[in-house]
C-alpha cells in the first residue's frame, strides 16, 4: 500500500514540473517590440495584428496567419494591398 502511494506522489510530481510558466509581465512578453501606430492604422483588414512584428532583415512587417491547416508567415499588407516596409535609409 505504502508503495501505491509512493508511486502516486512521485507521479503527481514529475507532471506539476511540466506545467508552462506564466511570463511575470504579460504586455511585455506579447509584444517586445511594439509596432508602431502609423503601421497598425494602415494595415487592411483581416489580417492578426497582435503576430505582427518587424523582420530587419528585408525592412518589412510581418504576421501570422492561422489557416485551417497550418500556420503561416506572411507579408503584413495595406488596405491598397501593398506590403507595408520601412523605407531603406539613405
Amino acid at each position: 500500500m505504502a508503495k501505491r502511494y509512493t508511486i502516486l506522489a512521485v507521479a503527481a510530481l514529475i507532471t506539476a514540473g511540466c506545467t508552462a510558466r506564466s511570463p511575470e509581465n504579460v504586455e511585455e512578453a506579447l509584444q517586445p517590440d511594439a509596432i508602431p501606430p502609423q503601421v497598425l492604422a494602415i494595415a487592411g483588414p483581416n489580417q492578426d495584428l497582435s503576430t505582427a512584428e518587424f523582420e530587419p532583415s528585408d525592412g518589412c512587417y510581418w504576421y501570422y496567419h492561422a489557416g485551417q491547416v497550418e500556420t503561416t508567415r506572411v507579408p503584413l499588407r495595406a488596405a491598397n494591398g501593398n506590403q507595408i516596409c520601412n523605407a531603406p535609409s539613405v
